[in-house]
């Protein structure tokens, strides 16, 4: 009867799930359950460390002394064994066998997953606790009765309060909310649908100011169903509000800068439709926005389907500005009320969506009809100047002939003269001589007139500022410049004296030089024009990037009839031989500098006025 008992207990002790094994006094293991063989493979007759531990010593943690010598009951224990990856909950006692003899029994039960269990539960409270700690939102817990029960830092912060002692100890209906009324509404809400998203509020700082808070919130229950608080969390809008009242104002700004621009400004959809019609389209075409927008197509503006796609096939391609932009398209509007033309230019965009998608155009027109009556009119003048360049050029070429003519002449007027002087006047030969004298005499008044209209009484001078004149030629240039792709750039003096001078004349002198820069560079480059003084002179530097001039043609630059052009059409020579003679007429002087290739200098030097000095 005895051994079945037996036989039962060690069958039960082997269906036991924790692992149970028994060592003598040497260690050796006398007994190992199912579980803990399963765990650790059979390791009956072995020593107990090279089952347990995988090890040739005692186990750090046995308390075979205590269990076997000192005869303690149970000892209890917990090791992590790496080589089986589990953790184990341990326990040692000791046991007398039949013969007297003592060993020792050990219940390792496997508490891995407890364990980790356990990390994972204080892992999401550590983590619960961190999040509530740092989030950047505002979080609470707090009663029925109108007290907070616990806030983080960051809802501390959003109100002004630094200890949380101080702030729990508040009564939220009212010190937090503007009226107790706000504070009753809120909780009505909250209980009747159980949770509130996005309430809007107003709550009070501990400094006074007011603040815009969204409150998200549920409530709490007790076990019965009854109400014992609310939790959630609270986001401040107060940054947003002044955020969207910024860029309101930026709105406002932006409509008014469309709105007031003295230049036509128009958006519309991929349809046409128009949306966007400022006061200066209404001007220059004589629509109200109220007629145009939302009811016509800008094709309509475009004077229809053929320009419309001109211009948007423009605005897409990459040789107007870049794909997406039209920088300058010169065009002609006709307003629909009055018929007048209005010449300009228009310059024109496209916009994107988020994702690169052509969603609208925009379009901007600038009214240049004064501009270009201006440049006519400068362009005219130019031409009148440059004729007048011409009549001087050939005045001065007559002078010098008549004055080339006049000495050979009085040579043979002298000549005949001595020979009259040796003929008598009875001989018909004196008669011929007289006739040859007064011939002469004729021509020789001749040439004199022609002296005398070739030098006119010279125009009257005043004094100047250089700057202004300059300022009226580069006026002139600025369309070619563009169109010849000439980058210009000047840098005048301030305060610059008076010249006194002749403004036509000067005039000359600029546009001559200028447009002699200008043909130096037929591909483009660049041109520089400084004005500067010192107590008696001012100076113009007009600097190109052109071809330059070849040494042995600087000496000679100057003079009448001789240039370096091959095309007969832009000069016969007379342009710096006449801008030489008229600043020389002024009292001033022209120096030269250049290298081929690399461009030329001239320094045109004029004397102050003497009411300047």
């Amino acid at each position: 009867m005895t051994d079945i008992k037996s036989s039962r207990l060690v069958e039960a002790i082997k269906a036991i799930e924790d692992g149970i094994y028994i060592i003598d006094h040497n260690y050796t293991v006398e007994y190992m359950n199912s579980a803990m063989i399963k765990i650790f493979g059979d390791g009956v007759g072995k020593k107990c460390y090279e089952v347990i531990n995988n090890g040739n010593g005692i186990c750090s943690w046995c308390r075979f002394q205590e269990v076997f010598d000192k005869g303690e009951t149970h000892h209890y224990g917990e090791v992590y064994l790496e080589h089986v990856n589990k953790t184990f909950s341990l326990i040692e006692l000791p046991i007398t066998n039949r013969d007297g003899t003592r060993s020792k029994l050990s219940i390792y039960r496997d508490i891995t997953k407890e364990k980790e269990q356990q990390a994972r539960l204080k892992s999401s409270e550590e983590g619960y606790k961190r999040l509530f700690d740092h989030v950047g939102c505002g979080v609470f817990i707090s009663s029925k009765k109108g007290k907070f029960l616990d806030v983080n830092p960051a809802f501390l912060k959003m109100l002004g309060y630094t200890k949380k002692d101080n702030f729990l100890s508040m009564d939220i209906a009212t010190d937090l909310y503007l009226t107790p009324e706000d504070r009753k509404k809120f909780m009505e809400t909250v209980e009747k649908h159980g949770r509130v998203v996005d309430y809007e509020v107003e709550w009070r700082r501990r400094d006074g100011h007011l603040i815009q808070v969204l409150v998200t919130s549920h409530v709490r229950y007790d076990q019965k169903g009854n109400v014992l608080g609310y939790e959630g969390i609270v986001v401040d809008q107060s940054q947003r509000k002044m955020m969207e009242d910024k860029m309101k104002k930026a709105l406002n700004f932006l409509d008014q800068t469309i709105e007031c621009s003295p230049n036509a400004i128009m958006a519309a959809d991929l349809k046409g439709e128009v949306l966007i019609w400022n006061k200066g389209a209404e001007e220059i075409f004589g629509e109200s926005a109220n007629d145009v927008i939302g009811k016509k197509n800008i094709k309509e503006i475009y004077r229809g389907n053929d320009l419309a796609r001109k211009v948007m096939k423009m605005i897409r391609s990459e040789d107007y500005g870049g794909v997406g932009k039209l920088k300058s398209y010169p065009i002609t509007f006709n307003n629909v009320n009055n018929g007048k033309e209005t010449e300009g230019n228009l310059s024109a965009a496209l916009l994107y969506d988020d994702q690169g998608k052509e969603i609208a155009s925009v379009g901007i027109f600038v009214d240049l009809g004064e501009r270009l009556a201006m440049e006519r009119k400068l362009s005219e003048t130019r031409q009148q100047l440059l004729q007048s360049e011409k009549l001087a050029a050939m005045g001065r070429l007559t002078s010098q002939i008549a004055h080339e003519l006049n000495n050979p002449l009085f040579g043979i007027m002298n000549t005949l003269e001595l020979m009259k002087t040796e003929i008598s006047p009875q001989n018909k030969r004196r008669k011929l001589l007289d006739m040859s004298i007064s011939e002469t005499m004729r021509l020789a008044d001749m040439l004199k007139k022609m002296l005398s209209f070739s030098k006119p009484d010279q125009e009257k001078k005043i004094n100047i500022n250089i700057n202004t004149v300059l300022d009226e030629i580069i006026l002139l240039y600025e369309k070619r410049f563009r169109e010849n792709s000439v980058k210009f750039e000047y840098q005048f003096a301030e305060n610059i004296p008076m010249v006194n001078a002749s403004k036509d004349q000067l005039r000359q002198v600029f546009l001559n030089m200028i447009s002699n820069a200008m043909d130096s560079m037929p591909d483009g480059g660049s041109l520089k024009i400084a004005t500067e003084y010192d107590s008696h002179k001012v100076r113009i530097i007009l600097s190109d990037t052109g071809a330059g001039i070849k040494e042995e043609h600087i000496e000679r630059i100057f003079d009448s009839f001789f240039t370096t052009k091959t095309d007969s059409v832009k000069g016969v020579g007379l342009g710096l031989s006449v801008c030489y003679g008229f600043v020389k007429d002024h009292g001033g002087d022209i120096k030269v500098e250049s290298r081929v290739g690399e461009g030329t200098t001239f320094i045109i030097c004029l004397p102050i006025s003497s009411v300047e000095k």
